[in-house]
């Protein structure tokens, strides 16, 4: 149980470098960001990174073959649409001094369902697990997602005043990056 434990917290951390590094483009677009706003942003993360290994899991091996090829695809066009919008916000409001806080709730949606795309697959080799030990599987990633996602949000913050509108466009050149690497890392 300890190694099983280990493990999931080992799965957890690996699943949530995508979403660690969208909160911190999340934080460095809002550097005045409430902490209300920074904990449903790190609880949004976890729970969909939560979420998609329980889908996986209770979808099994049957339509495996169909929904792997298309997960690289998908994140790749969402990251892609996410990260260009923050560039050409950040470029058209250079000269503006104040922020742009446009988080919306379906930005967030759509941020935590694209980087949480590749733990739809890791639910499928839950398939040998019991129902409880893949819900607890699930909630330790949770746990973990949320506490990386909650400090990259607040280590965004901390360099998105010092940044400005400059933030915003990296921001959006590494939301790219995420969509490339989830696309690449497929292939691989």
């Amino acid at each position: 149980m300890l190694m099983f434990l280990f493990n999931s917290f080992l799965l957890g951390a690996a699943l949530a470098m995508d979403a660690c590094a969208v909160s911190m483009a999340d934080g460095l677009n809002e550097p005045n960001m409430k902490v209300y706003k920074v904990t449903f942003i790190a609880f949004m993360f976890g729970f969909f990174q939560a979420l998609m290994p329980l889908i996986g899991y209770f979808i099994g091996h049957a339509v495996l073959s169909y929904i792997e090829t298309f997960i690289p695809y998908i994140g790749l066009v969402l990251m892609l649409l996410l990260g260009c919008k923050m560039i050409f916000e950040g470029v058209k409001n250079k000269d503006e001094e104040e922020k742009i806080t446009n988080l919306t709730f379906l930005t967030l949606i759509v941020q935590s369902i694209a980087t949480s795309i590749d733990a739809l697959s890791v639910g499928f080799t839950f398939a040998d697990y019991s129902i409880s030990k893949a819900v607890l599987c699930a909630l330790i990633i949770a746990i973990v997602t949320f506490i990386i996602c909650f400090a990259a949000v607040y280590i965004g913050k901390k360099f998105g005043d010092k940044l400005g509108n400059k933030a915003i466009i990296f921001g959006g050149i590494l939301l790219i990056g995420i969509g490339l690497k989830i696309f690449i890392t497929s292939f691989f």
